[in-house]
Parts: structure tokens; C-alpha cells; sequence
């Protein structure tokens, strides 16, 4: 994952230069916009998490407040962990099909464009 170009196979002229690549508008773009989701996200889900590592571990009586039944306020925010982490997989991928994916497809097929050599698997497929 260096910063040097793939170089093709012998004998053709192409290169792709990937940090020249990176410096394109398109590119800082769809850097952006995938920064500008997964960074606060991240932060969202950081401090819901921690937020509730720590009421387990020092609010016990607040966590045992029994909501129905055996059911308590510690079980229903454990329950709401696992609901959050796919709430958030599933907007991530619905924001990634809306946000992401036109731009890394229109950057790819300009890519394979310039030296689809680079982008031949030696099987003969596309990488």
C-alpha cells in the first residue's frame, strides 16, 4: 500500500498512478464523504458503548430498575447494543449505495480506461 504506481506487465506502456489518483477532486470527494459518516459514527457509537460499560459497572441500582417482569433497564440497553450496531450497518450500507459507490464506480471505470492492463487478473478475469 505504498505510494509507488503499479506497474503493469512488460512490455506495455501504462501505469496507474494512485497518488496522482488521490489528489483528483473526485477522489477527495468520495474521501469526504466517507470521512464525513464514518468519523462521527464512530464517535456516536464510541460513547453509547462506553456509556453503557460504565452504568453496568457503577449505576448497578439504575440497571436493575425492572422495566416488566425479569426484564430490567441493563438488559434492554445490552438488547439495544446489538439493535444500534445493525442500525448502523444497514445505514451505512444504504448511505454507501446513495453516496459512495456512483463516485468509486465512475473513479474505477476511469481507471481501467486508461490501462485496463493494469486491471487483468493473470487468470484473465478483471480484478
Amino acid at each position: 500500500m505504498g505510494s509507488h504506481p503499479v506497474e503493469p506487465d512488460a512490455g506495455s506502456g501504462a501505469a496507474v498512478d494512485f497518488t496522482e489518483v488521490q489528489q483528483t477532486e473526485q477522489f477527495k470527494e468520495l474521501r469526504k464523504r466517507h470521512r464525513s459518516f464514518v468519523f462521527p459514527m464512530a464517535v456516536f457509537f464510541l460513547l453509547w458503548y462506553f456509556a453503557y460499560v460504565l452504568l453496568a459497572d457503577y449505576a448497578h441500582e439504575f440497571m436493575a430498575t425492572p422495566v416488566f417482569g425479569n426484564i430490567n433497564v441493563g438488559i434492554i440497553l445490552g438488547l439495544l447494543q446489538f439493535v444500534s450496531t445493525f442500525a448502523i450497518t444497514m445505514w451505512y450500507v444504504s448511505y454507501a449505495n446513495r453516496r459512495l459507490d456512483p463516485i468509486a464506480a465512475s473513479l474505477r471505470h476511469e481507471l481501467e480506461e486508461a490501462a485496463p492492463e493494469v486491471f487483468v487478473d493473470p487468470s484473465g478475469g478483471k480484478k
